[in-house]
């Protein structure tokens, strides 16, 4: 059984899951794994992991740093925070990274930074458009300096795609945050969110003590972000799937992304 955190409604976990981990009641989005999402979007035996192998180090020698990944493995089944890769949608290829926030908040480290580049310039050489889902909770602190070159890493790595005629689009969910958000979540040529995610990069907080104003209730929210002229969409879970394959067919009759 499982409470919903927002109208408090008590289902059993199996339906949530068959209604891809929304609230039946008061449609909450709550967070899909990367496993969970990607079952929900691509066609049944279409899917080639990429770097699946990849694992961190620990450059820094972080106290500790070594069993929390190791942890983290062990509960999500991965090896890294973002599984990559290439599959079908509705018969439309297309390659793909999907960030999992169960994996240390899905914050970004050196190598969820380059198997983004590396999924980025996969779908270049192959001429394939390329989908992000973002989930994270910003830069890697045991990392320091190492994480935050990842968002200039995956930034040239797109804008090199771009320059290449490549189709991106971004889809955040939540939350998107941090290094992520200011930098490659944000610069789809697509750019779409999921109801109801936290998307932002300082938090609520920090803003409101710098700034000494009071923020709207609905600030960082996608909701708020597409009022505000910083989202083309947001889309609800159900939609996503049935979205993605009429750009991805527009695009290709376009030669665009192909």
């Amino acid at each position: 059984m499982k409470k919903c955190n927002n109208c408090y409604k008590i289902y059993y976990r199996k339906e949530l899951k068959k209604n891809l981990n929304v609230c039946p009641n008061c449609g909450l989005h709550n967070q899909l794994s990367a496993w969970e999402r990607i079952d929900s979007l691509f066609d049944q035996d279409t899917f080639e992991e990429w770097d699946q192998s990849m694992t961190s180090s620990n450059p820094l020698s972080f106290p500790d740093y070594e069993e929390k990944i190791e942890k983290d493995r062990k509960k999500t089944g991965l090896n890294e925070g973002v599984v990559t890769g290439k599959g079908l949608i509705d018969g439309q290829a297309t390659a793909f990274a999907v960030m999992d926030a169960g994996f240390r908040m899905g914050s970004m480290g050196s190598v969820i930074g380059e198997k983004i580049a590396r999924a980025i310039e996969n779908a270049k050489n192959e001429s394939l458009p390329f989908i992000i889902f973002t989930a994270s909770g910003g830069a890697r602190m045991q990392e320091g300096v190492l994480s935050l070159m990842q968002m200039t890493k995956a930034s040239v790595a797109i804008s090199r795609f771009s320059e290449a005629g490549g189709l991106m689009i971004s889809v955040m969910t939540h939350p998107t945050t941090g290094g992520v958000s200011a930098s490659f979540a944000s610069v789809g040529d697509y750019n779409f969110a999921e109801p109801g995610a936290l998307i932002g990069f300082a938090g609520r907080r920090i803003i409101e003590q710098t700034i000494r104003e009071e923020l709207p209730d609905d600030f960082q929210t996608a909701e708020f972000l597409m009022k505000h002229g910083q989202l083309d969409k947001v889309v609800h879970r159900h939609d996503m799937k049935h979205l993605l394959k009429t750009l991805l067919e527009m695009h290709a009759k376009g030669g665009v992304g192909k």
